[in-house]
């Protein structure tokens, strides 16, 4: 079992291409990383971002495709419009599911994403989705509306749904009360439960929530236990964080949960 990362790097190991990976593993999934950006940053604060060449992104990920393709791939950081161009031509391609993470800002505020880049990554990527999974205001900026409840979280999945993505996750995280998060599949809807946490360490949740989903996607899981999986896994792995770091600690990708393979 196989699963890519296209995203960008965090040397603080809390989000990116470094959350990605230890979630993959912690999945089982032998895990690629086609790296987009660099990023200076720790659990405070993003204080540099420096995008790849297209081309230098696009020739990683051939060389992925060409010798080891995986079974599922996710985006995370994509930075500017060229980026979000390149991977979307390549993402037409792929005959493995892709999650998008529409990575916007950082935990600290800093903007991940060109505002142009955003509306690229909405016309031209968002249709290569199998599933994107935009936390609160994520789902606003791609909606096109306030969101503050779970009947505008419905409302924003139907709505990103319609611009291509098969399947649409909203996170909750941001509102009062329970982290629910709602799952529309283009047909129905499923709620996805979880208590609030009381922490400052979240940092890298949406990169660890959504690698999560694609390495059991990987494993062969349909979406609503993939989705299932991941949920549990992020809501242990903030819950047993290691407190590292003066902010927004990293979450723990060592936390140990029942997953659905290990009962089979």
């Amino acid at each position: 079992m196989i699963a890519l990362t296209i995203a960008g790097s965090d040397p603080s190991g809390g989000a990116g291409i470094q959350a990605d990976l230890k979630t993959f593993h912690r999945f089982g999934v032998y895990g690629e990383a086609v790296i987009t950006l660099l990023t200076v940053q720790n659990t405070r604060t993003v204080e540099g971002v420096e995008y790849l060449d297209p081309d230098f992104v696009l020739a990683q990920l051939d060389a992925v495709l060409s010798d080891i393709p995986p079974a599922a791939a996710k985006t995370g950081a994509l930075g500017n419009r060229a980026l979000v161009e390149t991977v979307a031509r390549a993402a037409r391609r792929f005959g493995f599911p892709l999650v998008v993470d529409p990575v916007m800002l950082s935990k600290s505020g800093a903007p991940l994403i060109a505002a142009e880049a955003a509306e690229t990554l909405r016309q031209d990527l968002l249709p290569c989705a199998a599933l994107v999974t935009p936390n609160l205001p994520e789902a606003e900026a791609l909606a096109g509306i306030p969101v503050n409840s779970i009947a505008h979280m419905r409302e924003a999945a139907r709505r990103i749904a319609d611009q291509g993505a098969r399947a649409v996750l909203v996170k909750g995280g941001h509102l009062d009360g329970d982290a629910i998060d709602v799952l529309y599949d283009g047909a129905s809807f499923t709620e996805f439960g979880g208590p609030r946490i009381a922490t400052r360490h979240t940092h890298g949740t949406g990169c660890t929530y959504s690698a999560a989903i694609t390495a059991a996607l990987a494993r062969g899981l349909p979406l609503g236990e993939a989705v299932d999986a991941g949920k549990r896994f992020v809501t242990e792995a903030i819950r047993t964080n290691p407190g590292l770091g003066g902010g927004h600690g990293p979450v723990n990708h060592h936390a140990t949960i029942p997953l659905p393979w290990e009962k089979r």
